[in-house]
């Protein structure tokens, strides 16, 4: 029982990370894509001030992540860990560059250094999520048995499954951004960068609908085990997710902004929430399931219980600090 509350934790933290730190990963798509200094100004202009107050507190959820598998299921841990250091590594490299990269980009006054600084921030911004999805995949496809070291290094994340979840990962990264951004850019009175970022929204969301359903095939063939299970417990989420990926094409054709928000996440959360139920018990498929792989029950009482406290301060200090910054500009400057 405690172990599955663990895991419900768990799954939160990384929907969170996903639909925030995600969209983080996604404005800095869209800044590789901006055009040059002068033509792009504009838009990066917008994604810095949409993302700058709070994409050191998205990371929270990274960290809450790894701390709850280690502490709750320290053997898969140690199994995701030495199996897969290599994507591992790349993706926490790209995270140090683009954090260090976007905070030295802003205080450089010379526009080569903006210009290379720039650069490291928007080709970072594509490579995390994409080694991020590539560790999916390879979890999700029993591509990572129990034990140390005991898969392999380079197979068990490069494989058909897990390019599909990189390109997944950098695409829905990309769809939540210029989502998220057509309403920070209308609420800023910045009504043409909000009808760029709508097309941009519009295609990226075909984009990812249309590779998903390629990604059908893939997954038939190359992970037999996961696609049985989207396309049995998992697949009431997976219907839901296509009728919120549609409700969102045609909200951000009405341009309805805010309500598209809504509809969108829900849609990344459902196909999130449908590998998990579709997976479960498994964590590691065939090898570790959420009972066998659990801590002992007395780490689990004190777990269960930091994690309680903690997001019960969490939590309300986070909607906080975005509630803040989700009003409109002359409302701040009352308060």
């Amino acid at each position: 029982m405690l172990a599955n509350v663990v895991l419900v934790f768990l799954w939160v933290g990384i929907t969170a990370y996903v639909l925030l730190g995600g969209a983080d990963f996604g404005a800095g798509f869209w800044d590789l894509l901006a055009g040059s200094a002068r033509r792009g100004a504009e838009q990066r202009h917008r994604i810095e001030e949409s993302i700058g107050p709070v994409w050191e507190a998205n990371h929270v959820w990274l960290i809450f992540a790894l701390v709850v598998v280690w502490t709750g299921f320290p053997a898969v841990f140690a199994a995701i860990a030495s199996t897969l250091y290599i994507p591992l590594t790349a993706a926490a490299l790209g995270i140090i560059f683009r954090g260090s990269a976007f905070a030295f980009r802003k205080a450089e006054s010379e526009l080569w250094l903006r210009r290379i600084f720039g650069a490291a921030f928007a080709l970072s911004s594509v490579i995390t999520p994409f080694f991020l999805g590539t560790i999916a995949g390879a979890i999700a496809s029993g591509r990572v048995p129990l034990g140390s070291a005991s898969g392999d290094v380079i197979g068990s994340w490069l494989n058909p499954t897990s390019l599909l979840g990189g390109t997944l990962a950098v695409e829905v990264c990309a769809y939540l951004a210029a989502v998220y951004l057509t309403a920070d850019s209308r609420r800023h009175g910045e009504h043409d960068l909000a009808g760029a970022f709508r097309v941009r929204a519009l295609a990226m969301g075909v984009i990812t609908g249309v590779t998903a359903l390629a990604g059908i095939a893939v997954l038939h063939s190359d992970a037999p085990g996961l696609f049985a299970g989207l396309t049995g417990r998992g697949l009431p989420l997976i219907f839901a997710t296509s009728a919120f990926g549609i409700a969102s094409l045609a909200l951000l054709a009405l341009r309805r902004y805010v309500a598209v928000r809504m509809t969108a996440a829900l849609a990344v959360v459902a196909v999130l929430w449908g590998w998990g139920v579709g997976q479960y018990p498994d964590l590691l498929v065939g090898t570790a399931t959420v009972t066998s792989a659990a801590a002992p029950p007395d780490t689990l009482v004190v777990l269960v219980i930091s994690l309680a406290a903690g997001s019960a301060i969490l939590v309300p200090a986070l909607v906080l600090l975005y509630s803040l910054f989700q009003t409109a500009p002359r409302t701040r400057r009352g308060s």
